[in-house]
């Protein structure tokens, strides 16, 4: 200590020490009442939140049921594979899931994966548009029977015939399966996700779910893309 200066205490009295702790008390409970405040809010928030997720999940099961069932009859009646088929729904935002693998028999979502839209020949599509011109760059709607593997630029493809009016050129216009590194591997919305030339592009690892299941079926795999 330095001889030069002189060291005080301070002085605390009895009601100085009472006011002290009651303001103790008081901060103490002020904080416990915030923390509390805190948790019930998040509490609250989170049964908000299941609750809209599951309202959302069963319209779209709700959706995918209505498009997955008569599906099953086509199937049965043109010889494709009866148990598995692919749904692939553009009418929701392409950071969400979209693409999804559908038990025909069970009539309820195997696994969901991310895919790209067509940008119809635009630098960035907005909203949504189809086409079925060769060369429009565009998705086009309807029933396809997945073909033939093949490697092609991107590697692993299978090539889609279209069974409807609205997708009869898919195979002139070279609309393929396949994958692209552009594609995430789970979603992530609210952003959005790359766009194709009309073809499904898928992520990597999703598309090797996609070939397990049309390379096991021993009868051709039918997807369906639907607005």
């Amino acid at each position: 200590m330095d001889s030069g200066m002189n060291s005080v205490s301070p002085v605390h009295t009895p009601s100085t020490m009472k006011r002290i702790l009651l303001l103790s008390l008081a901060l103490i409970f002020c904080f416990v009442l915030a923390g509390a405040a805190w948790y019930y809010s998040k509490l609250n928030t989170g049964k908000t939140h299941t609750a809209v997720t599951s309202i959302a999940n069963k319209k779209l099961l709700t959706r995918l049921s209505n498009h997955g069932k008569p599906l099953l009859a086509y199937a049965k009646q043109h010889g494709y594979n009866t148990n598995t088929c692919f749904l692939l729904d553009m009418s929701i935002e392409s950071g969400k899931n979209r693409f999804f693998i559908y038990d025909l028999k069970k009539d309820s979502v195997i696994d969901a994966g991310l895919v790209a839209h067509g940008r119809c020949n635009k630098d960035w599509l907005t909203g949504r548009q189809y086409g079925n011109e060769v060369g429009c760059g565009c998705t086009s709607l309807g029933k396809y029977k997945i073909g033939n593997p093949y490697k092609g630029k991107f590697g692993l493809a299978y090539k889609l015939h279209g069974l409807e009016s609205t997708n009869s050129n898919a195979f002139k216009r070279f609309v393929v399966l396949h994958a692209h590194s552009c594609v995430p591997d789970a979603a992530v919305d609210p952003l959005p996700i790359c766009q194709s030339d009309g073809c499904p592009t898928v992520s990597t690892p999703f598309l090797q779910k996609l070939a397990s299941v049309i390379d096991q079926s021993k009868q051709p795999v039918l997807l369906y893309t639907f607005d």
